[in-house]
């Protein structure tokens, strides 16, 4: 995709993927109009800043605002060409403790960028889900399927508009702020590693196999799809041992709110879901766009009535020698066992 003369703006930008697209974009598309960085935590602002200086990086815009604020937001879209939407409250023991402020981050603020989307002239959004979406047990699983119904729904509303709204999905990305992975290098240190529980799956991506997959969305997305990657699963137990072989390794139970697996793709979602080689796609059931031409434009080919996508029952693993050369390559490049 060519975002030379275009302006793109990342809400959440300061994030571990907003960072991580931040440099993407501008190493891929030097000759970008704009690249905005929206976020409300001005010292994660102030920090990346100094990476890249507004002498050096010109087109690089940080503005400070909150996606519950709509005004702001309609401010900060003046000009904007294209939308990544990767703000949101995503720690579950936290959303669970302050339940509103997740609602009020996670579904009213995402209410509030379609409505300023639809009345500035940005012309395609992506917006971040979660595997912990389909089928939630947890309230922030619970607010970002609402907040993916409502970016799916508003190509429905968007009457004359030519914009385009779609979602990725994917699972734990390896590295990112509060991710198991930092937090068990940290413990190893003091030389326990506690585990939830010795069944639990989680889904793993890399940063730049997200980076990579918002910018296929972006590009290729005809509006509403939901995309979610094919991607290896990991045991929680396999992360432990490639960490710290010789650290004690206590079960402490699972946290409120958690799941043994995490799920991308429900059986209830497999009778609107394609498979597109790298990726699936789950449709919306009445689509905006023509089902046939989408299928032969993709080689679109349904999943089985039934099928599911869970990180237990997955076929790719990662393995404690798998995960131990991904630490070292997309986390920590000093890692050694």
């Amino acid at each position: 995709m060519d975002l030379n003369n275009k302006s793109l703006l990342i809400t959440g930008g300061t994030g571990s993927l907003g960072k991580a697209l931040t440099a993407h974009i501008y190493d891929n598309h030097p000759n970008i109009k704009r690249l905005v960085i929206f976020s409300r935590d001005e010292q994660k602002q102030f920090q990346m800043r100094q990476e890249y200086p507004a002498d050096k990086f010109p087109q690089i815009r940080f503005f400070i605002g909150d996606i519950r604020d709509e005004q702001r937001i309609k401010r900060a879209l003046k000009g904007i060409d294209y939308v990544i939407h990767a703000a949101a409250m995503k720690h579950v023991p936290i959303a669970e403790y302050n339940p509103m402020e997740c609602i009020r981050t996670n579904v009213l603020g995402a209410e509030n960028l379609i409505n300023a989307c639809l009345e500035t002239e940005v012309e395609r959004v992506v917006a971040l889900s979660t595997d912990k979406a389909a089928a939630p047990i947890n309230l922030y699983g619970a607010t970002k399927l609402t907040s993916d119904k409502l970016f799916i729904a508003a190509n429905n509303i968007k009457g004359w508009n030519p914009i385009k709204f779609s979602v990725v999905r994917y699972g734990n990305v390896m590295g990112s702020n509060g991710s198991v992975i930092p937090f068990f290098l940290k413990k190893r240190k003091e030389g326990i590693l506690p585990i939830t529980d010795p069944g639990m799956t989680r889904f793993n991506i890399s940063l730049e196999d997200g980076v990579d997959m918002v910018m296929h969305a972006l590009e290729y997305a005809w509006g509403g799809e939901l995309f979610v990657p094919k991607i290896p699963s990991y045991r929680i137990t396999d992360v432990a041992e490639a960490i710290g072989p010789e650290c004690e390794k206590p079960i402490i139970g699972i946290r409120p709110g958690e799941k043994v697996h995490e799920e991308m793709i429900t059986s209830s979602d497999s009778f609107n879901t394609y498979d597109l080689g790298k990726y699936y796609t789950i449709l919306p059931q009445t689509p905006r766009f023509k089902l046939k031409d989408f299928i032969n434009t993709f080689n679109a080919k349904p999943v089985e009535k039934g099928f599911r996508y869970n990180s237990g029952e997955n076929e790719e693993w990662e393995t404690v020698e798998s995960l131990r050369k991904l630490i070292k390559e997309h986390v920590d490049p000093t890692f050694e066992v």
